[in-house]
């Protein structure tokens, strides 16, 4: 068997290559690798989304952590991926699982792994449990298992709540008191996630849509996209909201609506998150920021003198960083952001909630916040689109750059380049245009920055020429 890990762990289809079995096997060589590396007698601390049947895979993971001699504390009920990273770090255990597809459609599944510093398993430990899969398979070894109700009954399987230490971490990092004392109105869209519940626990006023379990997410992908917050966009717009905040389907990243009902970017919220923590909690440290996420991060640095580094598409290249060196806050275009002071992890309901205080303190929305830094540092439009792309013309395009990539591009002098995820072209007025394949599916993602959306456009339409899509 092989096994793949993403940007984020393994993910599949339910009952076609997301089974009990393949299930059965990624947990037990994870339960090799914790035993291997003196992690087991730490624990381990296993959570799942309301994706269809996440309760039961997690309870079978729970089983086999069991049968190998790790105590395995399994939550009650659903939970954020966020909550189960800072449980995991709060009760220094060796290891997390979260079962969860995060943001994908309904028919799939996942298995994220967390390390015990609260954050997304690294690309070198990812790298070695798929070689222990294909190790086991290979040589017969066999899925221990101790069945769920007799690891209860001794103890290797314990139920708990994640939830009050998560809060507890929150109201330290936040202004919750400030927040509510200015009244904004805040309606919070959690995709039938497993983020449900969890600003209004924090935040009594707030109001919420799409909080019931619904394993179909409503026919939608728990993805906070523009085209999936059409009855959020709606209901701001209704007047009875100031804002709007989405959570993906395990709440690890975060979407918005602003005063106006129109949707508000990951890079617009990284923009105005990066502003608040450093002008009015005081906060520095270099900033990290993925291939494909907005210059205004770069022109925000500089005017704070702020270090910046820029990795390939994936949090785990900025958890990393996070590791090393000392970030006050990394971020990346899909909506994940992490913060100096809480763990290296994504959180949407931290950003959420960053986003409201910062509205809570200038007394502004998020839209006039925005506008007022684009004023200083300049306007910017961004716009990515998708193209199918057969394998071999991928590969072809892909040598195709490498050994002659343009040095010119809608009339536009390419004055730097960056190829770490992709091929990153980048003009003199730093307007940027990204041909970017994808590693695991037949598509192309072609993204573009620019001063105006006519010139996205047009860079975007010279990608696509470029690429023969």
């Amino acid at each position: 068997m092989r096994i793949k890990f993403g940007t984020d762990g393994w993910r599949g289809v339910i009952a076609d290559d997301f089974t009990f079995d393949n299930l059965s096997f990624v947990a037990q060589a994870t339960m090799d690798y914790m035993n291997r590396e003196g992690l087991g007698n730490k624990g381990v601390v296993i959570g799942y989304d309301r994706r269809f049947l996440s309760r039961d895979f997690a309870r079978r993971v729970s089983e086999i952590a069991a049968g190998n001699g790790i105590k395995a504390k399994l939550t009650e009920e659903y939970t954020p991926t966020p909550a189960l990273s800072w449980a995991v770090r709060e009760s220094n255990a060796g290891a997390g699982v979260m079962i969860t597809a995060s943001h994908n459609p309904s028919e799939y599944n996942g298995f994220k792994i967390k390390e015990a510093f609260g954050g997304s398993a690294l690309p070198s430990t990812t790298r070695i449990i798929e070689e222990i899969v294909s190790f086991n398979c290979d040589n017969g070894r066999r899925v221990v298992a101790l069945p769920y109700c007799e690891a209860l009954e001794r103890g290797l399987v314990e139920l708990v709540d994640p939830s009050e230490g998560y809060f507890h971490q929150i109201s330290r990092y936040v202004d919750l008191d400030l927040i509510a004392k200015a009244g904004i109105q805040v309606l919070v869209d959690p995709m039938y996630g497993a983020g449900s519940g969890f600003i209004p626990k924090l935040l009594p006023s707030v109001d919420e849509i799409h909080n019931i379990e619904n394993p179909a997410f409503g026919g939608i992908a728990p993805e906070p996209i523009a085209q999936n917050l059409q009855e959020l966009s709606t209901l701001i717009k209704s007047g009875k909201y100031r804002v709007g905040l989405a959570l993906d389907g395990d709440a690890d990243r975060i979407g918005a609506v602003d005063e106006n009902g129109d949707f508000f970017s990951s890079h617009c919220i990284f923009t105005v998150i990066l502003r608040h923590m450093f002008e009015y909690k005081k906060l520095t440290g270099a900033v990290v920021k993925t291939v494909s996420t907005t210059r205004m991060i770069n022109l925000l640095a500089e005017k704070y003198g702020l270090e910046l580094y820029e990795t390939p598409i994936g949090f785990k290249h900025i958890c990393e960083l996070m590791l090393e060196r000392d970030i006050l806050m990394g971020g990346e275009e899909s909506g994940g952001l992490g913060v100096r002071g809480h763990m290296p992890e994504r959180d949407g309901i931290l950003s959420g909630l960053l986003l409201l205080e910062a509205m809570a303190v200038s007394g502004k929305g998020l839209r006039q916040m925005l506008v007022e830094t684009m004023d200083e540092i300049g306007h910017f439009h961004y716009r990515r689109i998708d193209r199918r792309i057969e394998d071999a013309a991928k590969e072809q395009l892909i040598a195709k750059l490498n050994s002659q990539s343009p040095v010119e591009i809608d009339g536009h002098m390419v004055t730097a380049t960056n190829f770490s995820d992709g091929f990153k072209f980048i003009f003199e007025s730093g307007e940027w245009l990204l041909i970017r394949p994808s590693g695991t599916e037949p598509v192309l993602r072609l993204y573009s920055e620019a001063g105006s959306p006519d010139q996205v456009d047009r860079f975007l339409r010279a990608a696509v020429k470029i690429a023969g899509v």
